[in-house]
């Protein structure tokens, strides 16, 4: 009789957690979407500016005094509690320039550019450490199970891109891809590249939840893409005259900024027809790192216990 009762009593201690282990299963459910608003910085990886060394295309090459401000904005429709999917548009912007590297030959070559990145993607996040739902209300003196406040998650997708461009003349800037600075338009192997092109987001985010509905988030990014031509900058010199003859006279004054006067001996070898002006290589890639504060819209019902 005494064992039957301690069994009893230990199956009646147990109901609690088991049912709040099954709201838990459940509650995300009621609350699928989210929606999501942040603000970060964006950057770039590519021939200009970087390292006081040879360009790596990685990430030690990056110049932080480039970073500028980048917006964004979307969706997370969860699929499963461990799975969700996340389309958004990001603005940002991207700069290089070759004054702020010693490294000779990019110092020498002189070149610099900005441009807008408009991108739309979606991606897919796969949680390691699962996101919870959180307490309705938080009060002081109220005992319960601890909820896991902090998520964390990897995420991969495909996404579009739009951008343009411009190199600095005399205080000016102009938009690089109509001039054909490497001889795109004027010879015929080299093709004008297209302004909007594909990316493929990889990363890292993390979310810490504030309540049910809000929590805050930060999302690291980079983009894979499939241009080398994001600073208008790839392959090699063209002959200056092919280029003001093709192109326009602003053509070869933004193809070659070098300042042969500013050194001795004479270097203007680097910069004649056939030289190297870019690493085909290894194409662009940008980043993002974006602070977001995100609401989760309830869709469903779930009965559950306040707190």
């Amino acid at each position: 009789m005494n064992k039957k009762l301690l069994r009893l009593s230990f199956l009646l201690l147990l109901i609690p957690f088991v049912a709040n282990s099954q709201i838990s299963r459940k509650r995300w459910k009621a609350y699928r979407i989210e929606f999501d608003f942040g603000v970060g910085a964006s950057n770039f990886l590519g021939e200009l500016g970087g390292a006081n060394q040879v360009g790596t295309h990685a990430l030690r090459d990056l110049e932080l005094s480039q970073s500028r401000l980048a917006f964004s904005g979307g969706m997370r429709y969860r699929i499963a509690q461990w799975f969700a999917l996340h389309p958004r548009i990001t603005y940002g912007k991207v700069a290089g320039d070759d004054k702020l590297t010693t490294e000779f030959f990019r110092n020498y070559r002189n070149l610099n550019f900005k441009s807008n990145i408009l991108e739309l993607a979606v991606t897919g996040e796969l949680s390691f450490i699962k996101e919870q739902m959180g307490r309705r209300y938080r009060l002081r003196g109220v005992r319960g199970i601890r909820n896991i406040e902090i998520s964390a998650y990897g995420f991969a997708g495909i996404g579009a891109f739009y951008f343009n461009p411009k190199g600095e003349l005399n205080g000016k800037f102009y938009a690089l891809q109509p001039l054909g600075t490497e001889g795109q338009g004027a010879i015929e192997t080299r093709k004008k590249y297209k302004r909007i092109q594909v990316c493929v987001p990889l990363g890292l985010g993390f979310k810490y939840a504030i309540d049910r509905n809000w929590s805050v988030g930060l999302e690291l990014g980079l983009r894979h893409t499939f241009t080398d031509y994001i600073d208008d900058v790839s392959k090699t010199y063209v002959d200056p005259s092919l280029l003001q003859r093709e192109n326009g006279q602003l053509s070869p004054l933004l193809a070659d900024k070098s300042r042969p006067e500013e050194y001795i001996p004479d270097y203007t070898y680097i910069t004649e027809a056939g030289q190297q002006r870019g690493d085909p290589r290894h194409n662009d890639s940008y980043l993002f790192a974006i602070f977001s504060l995100n609401y989760r819209l309830k869709t469903g019902r779930v009965n559950y216990p306040m707190f």
